[in-house]
């Protein structure tokens, strides 16, 4: 299939899944273990409003910083207060995430493109482990990620999208040899489709080749499924 190619042709450094919230059809191409960067911000969030939906102001404020302008010092605080290491895992077990081992440096937390989507479904599905209101409260926040983050998954929204949603990760790696984790979550939604994609990589020369890369691999993803 295109995307397989996609991914063969780039050195099989990148993975990704999807889901289709409506039709229920998926994908997932590639099982690699990706640092997570950043993204593991919505997880966090996610872990902090399992245990209790109901936010002092200043974890609202703190949760606002940390998934739209991707602040780590909030994310760090909020990592802590979940209880770090053990309270993530605890809580990933409840999202269905077998895939995602926390770290003591939260952004050093690996896990697969296949349990991000898990972690996605736990938030958006009716009946799911978050309360209405917190999911509503997650995903708002993605919804307004400052415009210079917005790159990744938005980049696969067809035109008549009614709604997107993202969390980005990126980092530079001294271990390999100072080359990028480039990593995108996110969702959109079309007409008769629910999309929640995860696009993972690693050892880009460049943030903005990884950049490319990964909202390359989000496109041939959903292309693939509405074909």
């Amino acid at each position: 299939m295109a995307l397989e190619r996609f991914v063969r042709d780039n050195g099989g450094r990148v993975s990704v899944a999807l889901h289709d919230g409506v039709t229920g059809a998926g994908l997932a191409v590639g099982t690699r273990r990706f640092r997570t960067a950043s993204i593991v911000k919505v997880d966090i969030l996610a872990a902090l409003l399992l245990e209790d939906d109901t936010l002092t102001s200043t974890q609202r404020a703190l949760a606002t910083e940390m998934i739209t302008v991707s602040d780590n010092d909030a994310a760090s605080r909020l990592f802590r207060t979940v209880g770090g290491v053990s309270g993530l895992n605890e809580a990933n077990t409840t999202f269905g995430m077998k895939e995602t081992k926390a770290n003591s440096a939260w952004g050093v937390t690996t896990t697969t493109a296949a349990d991000q989507v898990r972690l996605l479904r736990s938030i958006t599905a009716d009946g799911g482990p978050l309360s209405t209101a917190a999911a509503r409260f997650v995903l708002g926040l993605m919804g307004q990620v400052v415009e210079e983050q917005r790159w990744g998954v938005p980049a696969a929204a067809s035109p008549t999208a009614s709604g997107v949603w993202v969390k980005n990760g990126w980092v530079q790696v001294s271990a390999d040899e100072g080359l990028w984790v480039v990593n995108s979550i996110g969702r959109i939604t079309e007409d008769g489709h629910d999309w929640l994609v995860a696009v993972l990589s690693d050892h880009h020369a460049t943030q903005e080749k990884g950049i490319e890369i990964v909202e390359q691999a989000a496109t041939t993803a959903l292309r693939s499924m509405r074909a």
